[in-house]
C-alpha cells in the first residue's frame, strides 16, 4: 500500500499519521519514507490492516490518497504512476532518456588509457551517440584479466565530458564508493552481478543526485529486477532507468539470450525507462546492429553499445565491441525506425 502526504499538512500532522502508523502495523514491520516527484510517499505493507483501520487512515490529515498496489514492488509500478518517466542528464546540453528520441549511450568497455578513452568517445560523438560509456571499475568473471583503473579511470571519463561535452555513465561495484563515482559520472551503472547487491542498491537510492541504471541480473526474474529497482526508490531516489542485456543460456553460440519480450511488458508493468544492451547481450558484434534495431523496434528508449577503435586490441570484451562506423549506422537506423513508429514519415518515403 502507498499513502500520499497531503503536501500542505503540517509537521504535527505527518507525525500522528506516522505514530498511528506505528501502532497498527507494530516493530516488526517496516514502512519507509519517501520523495518521489517532489511528493512525501509512506510505503507498507498492508495485509495486517482490515478495513477499519484503512478507514481510520483515511481520516487522517496528512493523508491525501491511499493507493492499492497488488503486485510486490510498489513504487515502481504502472499501478502507482500511471505516466512514464523521464530522466533528465546532464547540464549544459540535458539528454532526456524516455523522451521522443531513443538515447544512445556508448564507448569502451573498459578505460584502458587516456588516449584510447579521448580518441574513442571523440569518435562516439561524431557518430551520433548522446551519452558516453566506460568502466573505471570492471568486475571480471576471472581475477587475473583486467579489472580496470579506478579512480583513475573516473578521472580520465571527467576529462572526456569535458572534451565532448556528453554525460557520462560508468559503473559503481561497491556502497562506500558511491559518492566517489557520483562525483565524476552523471549515472551510477549497477551491472548484472550486482543487481540484488541491497546494500548497494540502497547506497545509490540515498545519493539522489545521479540517476541510476540498473543491470537485469544473469538468471534474475522481471520480478526480481523490479524489486531491486524498488529498492533504489524506496531510499529516495525515483531516476532509475532499467537495462535488458541479456540472461544466461544453455546455448554457446551466444553470450546470452536477449530477452526482448521482456521490454513491452515492462512498459505494462512499469513507468521506468528501459534501455537494451545488445553488446553483452549478444557477445558478438556482428549482431549489435540487427539486435539494436530489434530492441528499438520493441520500443526500448534507448540502447547501450561497446565502442572500440580496434576491438581485436581491447583489454575488455573486443569480440562484441562495435567501431565508430557501425555506430554511426546503428544511430541513424535507431532514428528512422524511431521517426517510423510515431509516424513522422510512411515505409517508403526518403529519409
Amino acid at each position: 500500500m502507498i499513502i500520499v502526504v497531503r503536501t500542505q499538512s503540517s509537521s504535527e500532522e505527518r507525525a500522528s499519521l506516522i505514530e498511528v502508523l506505528g501502532r497498527m502495523l507494530g516493530t516488526l514491520r517496516p514502512l519507509t519514507v519517501t520523495s518521489m516527484h517532489e511528493q512525501e510517499i509512506i510505503t507498507l505493507d498492508s495485509s495486517a490492516l482490515d478495513g477499519q483501520a484503512l478507514a481510520a487512515l483515511h481520516q487522517q490529515p496528512a493523508v491525501e490518497d491511499i493507493v492499492q498496489v497488488k503486485t510486490p514492488y510498489k513504487l515502481v509500478s504502472r499501478a502507482f504512476r500511471s505516466a512514464n518517466t523521464v530522466i533528465r542528464v546532464g547540464e549544459d546540453q540535458p539528454v532526456l532518456i524516455g523522451g521522443d528520441l531513443p538515447v544512445i549511450m556508448a564507448g569502451p568497455c573498459a578505460v584502458e588509457n587516456r588516449d584510447q578513452l579521448l580518441s574513442t568517445v571523440r569518435a562516439v560523438k561524431a557518430a551520433g551517440a548522446n551519452i558516453l560509456r566506460g568502466g573505471a571499475f570492471k568486475p571480471r568473471t576471472s581475477p587475473y584479466q583486467f579489472q580496470g583503473l579506478g579512480v583513475e579511470g573516473l578521472e580520465m571519463l571527467a576529462e572526456a565530458r569535458e572534451v565532448t561535452g556528453l554525460p557520462v555513465i560508468t559503473e559503481v561495484m561497491e556502497p562506500a564508493m558511491v559518492e566517489t563515482v557520483a562525483k565524476y559520472a552523471d549515472i551510477l551503472q549497477i551491472g548484472t552481478r550486482n543487481m540484488q547487491n541491497y546494500p548497494l542498491l540502497q547506497a545509490a537510492g540515498r545519493h539522489r543526485k545521479r540517476p541510476v541504471m540498473l543491470k537485469r541480473g544473469l538468471a534474475s526474474t522481471i520480478e526480481e529486477w523490479l524489486l531491486a529497482a524498488e529498492y533504489i526508490v524506496a531510499a529516495g531516489n525515483p531516476n532509475v532507468i532499467l537495462c535488458e542485456r541479456g540472461v544466461r543460456s544453455f546455448d554457446p553460440q551466444t553470450r546470452n539470450i536477449l530477452d526482448l519480450t521482456c521490454v513491452p511488458l515492462l512498459h505494462q508493468l512499469t513507468h521506468l525507462p528501459v534501455i537494451v544492451d545488445p553488446s553483452h547481450a549478444t557477445g558478438r558484434s556482428e549482431l549489435v546492429p540487427t539486435m539494436s534495431r530489434a530492441a528499438i523496434a520493441a520500443g526500448a528508449e534507448g540502447l547501450i553499445l561497446e565502442v572500440h577503435l580496434d576491438p581485436d586490441t581491447a583489454l575488455c570484451d573486443g569480440k562484441q565491441s562495435i567501431t565508430p562506423e557501425k555506430l554511426q549506422k546503428i544511430v541513424h537506423e535507431t532514428h528512422l525506425l524511431a521517426r517510423l513508429m510515431q509516424g513522422d514519415f510512411v515505409v517508403g518515403q526518403v529519409a
